[in-house]
């Protein structure tokens, strides 16, 4: 069996968010759906543009090492994601949903900051500069979606979620 290199673990690492970014794409609609907060409704909408663009710089990332893009079964972001869709059916209609969708949320986020960082520094080590430039682009646009929704959740959201259901 061939020993693995750095680049292996890129590449897996790479068909993983890949991955992910797909999954969170056909996902970010039904939170926007079941979303009562009409700014957390736009914000979910505005991260569904956000990632087609994410997924435009993963495919310019695959093309620069000189592979096919190309996913990989993501299991944490299946996870992550049918934790969402567990809060959309249980809390439906609970002052409580729009909370529970924004943690869901930052849950994904922090999956993709930490998945994003780690793709920059070994694009770093290989040497791969303009993936290292799409990468980053990607990592600060999570980071900032990410204080967006705790700017949101401190403002409104976890206040409401506080209510007792009529």
């Amino acid at each position: 069996m061939a020993v693995k290199a750095l680049e292996d673990l890129f590449h897996d690492m790479l068909k993983d968010i890949y991955y992910a970014e797909r999954k969170i794409l056909k996902a970010l609609p039904k939170m926007a759906k079941g979303a009562q907060n009409p700014k957390l409704k736009a914000a979910f909408e505005k991260h569904r543009d956000e990632t087609e663009g994410q997924l435009e710089r993963l495919q310019q990332v695959f093309e620069i090492f000189g592979k096919r893009a190309v996913g990989r079964t993501c299991p944490a972001i299946d996870g992550i994601i049918e934790e969402g869709e567990e809060i959309l059916d249980e809390f439906k209609g609970s002052p409580a949903l729009d909370a529970g969708l924004l943690a869901a949320a930052q849950a994904v986020e922090h999956y993709e900051m930490a998945r994003y960082g780690t793709l920059k520094t070994w694009a770093t080590m290989l040497g791969l500069n303009d993936a290292v430039k799409l990468l980053d682009e990607t990592l600060q646009q999570e980071g900032k979606t990410d204080h967006e929704l705790s700017a949101l959740a401190q403002a409104s959201v976890n206040a409401t979620a506080l209510k007792k259901a009529a």
